[in-house]
């Protein structure tokens, strides 16, 4: 079964930087998520979903729980439902990752953010 392609997808904005939507379908979503040099995501969590992440330009600074470490153009990481995580980009280059989310719910208000540079709950 091929996935639903969003035509014209928007780009949804965020302090960190931006994410489009390139796929949905019950039980997965697919984005396209691009981090500014200097910025990270929050601190989080999901209760429904799983996420797996690959880089595809520029170099990530992940955290999945008490770890840190990198991942360069081609590497992937997961992230288990319930695992703490962050995406960050310390370089002076934009980093941009294609995230593919599995799971019965896949909503923007499954995060529960533990710690935010921009003030968010």
């Amino acid at each position: 079964m091929t996935p639903t392609r969003l035509p014209n997808t928007a780009r949804t904005e965020r302090p960190w930087g931006w994410f489009d939507t390139v796929a949905e379908e019950s039980g997965f979503k697919i984005k396209r998520i691009g981090v500014a040099p200097g910025r990270q995501l929050s601190l989080q969590k999901h209760h429904q979903r799983a996420e797996h992440w690959v880089v595809v330009r520029g170099v990530a600074q992940v955290t999945l729980d008490e770890r840190v470490f990198d991942l360069a153009v081609g590497q992937h990481c997961d992230i288990a439902v319930g695992q703490v995580h962050r995406l960050a980009n310390w370089t002076t280059e934009p980093l941009e990752i294609v995230e593919v989310q599995f799971g019965p719910y896949l909503g923007e208000d499954d995060i529960v953010r533990l710690s935010d540079d921009y003030g968010r709950h």
